[in-house]
């Protein structure tokens, strides 16, 4: 598949990381993705999608014309259809909170329909991007849409957020809780309450995706990985918590993860740092 993608200009680029199309025959249908300090919306101009949650309670879903995703903090399966047709958005954790008009909470862990939050919208939407000349022009489509979504005005709490977020990013989670409330001046509680009101979970739970990233984005699929010390220098200082950790978000223990991650490499014949994994 072909991914082309770009940071949005200004004031997008506060709330997104990158719009993209993504085309093309999949090498892999079926893909396992762990929790990624994301939220998304994707605009579906092929077959649909299906989603299979870790949590078995959830049913299966079928994603059709467009949907946002919530921050999700457990891994789910996405499979593509045998050709694949997608624009995408990819939002900072707090991003979404400015476009979606609900409570983010609500979002967490979940899918939701573009015409649940944009009423009316997503086939005018599908059909500007559907007709757009290029790659460049679809992605310029995309962010004019994105740019009369956007509530003018901040919402309460979102520039605490924002720059809490930040800190948490640079830091890859390593920043303490009450550490991050210290230098922000406001109490444990309120940090939290503001995180899950633009994020959908507390700022712990972000520090913890931020670190379970940076160390997949850690790992060398071309050489020796020592777990341990991935482990430490990601923030992990208890052996058994991140092995229930890794094993929570991928679905494998370390060593299966590498093995795939190693004959996934050798199949693309280059290796990329960390994303989602095929599903055997």
């Amino acid at each position: 598949m072909e991914y082309v993608g770009r940071v949005p200009a200004p004031p997008l680029d506060r709330f997104i990381d990158d719009v993209y199309c993504l085309t093309g025959v999949p090498g892999h249908r079926r893909i396992s993705v762990s929790p990624m300090p994301s939220a998304h919306l994707y605009i579906n101009l092929g077959e649909p999608a299906f989603l299979w949650d870790s949590d078995p309670s959830v049913p299966p879903a079928a994603l059709t014309d467009g949907w946002f995703m919530g921050l999700w903090t457990r891994r789910f399966v996405l499979e593509y259809p045998r050709r694949v047709h997608l624009v995408g958005v990819h939002f900072k954790p707090w991003g979404l909170s400015s476009f979606a008009g609900v409570p983010t909470n609500e979002l967490r862990d979940r899918w939701v329909p573009v015409d649940a939050l944009w009423h009316r919208s997503v086939d005018r939407i599908r059909n500007q991007v559907g007709d757009a000349a290029s790659a460049a022009a679809t992605l310029g489509v995309l962010e004019r849409e994105l740019r009369s979504r956007l509530v003018e005005a901040p919402a309460r709490g979102l520039d605490l957020v924002q720059h809490a977020g930040g800190w948490l990013e640079a830091s890859h989670g390593a920043i303490p809780v009450g550490a991050l409330s210290d230098a922000a001046g406001v109490s444990n509680n309120h940090l939290a309450a503001q995180f899950k009101a633009h994020v959908g979970v507390t700022p712990k739970r972000v520090a913890r995706i931020y670190r379970f990233a940076r160390l997949i984005e850690s790992v060398d699929s071309l050489g020796p990985v020592d777990w341990s010390e991935l482990a430490l220098t990601a923030g992990y200082f208890d052996q058994a918590h991140f092995s229930k950790e890794f094993k929570d978000f991928t679905g494998r223990t370390p060593t299966e993860y590498l093995a795939l991650r190693r004959r996934f490499t050798a199949e693309q014949g280059f290796s990329q740092p960390g994303g989602p994994m095929p599903v055997e």
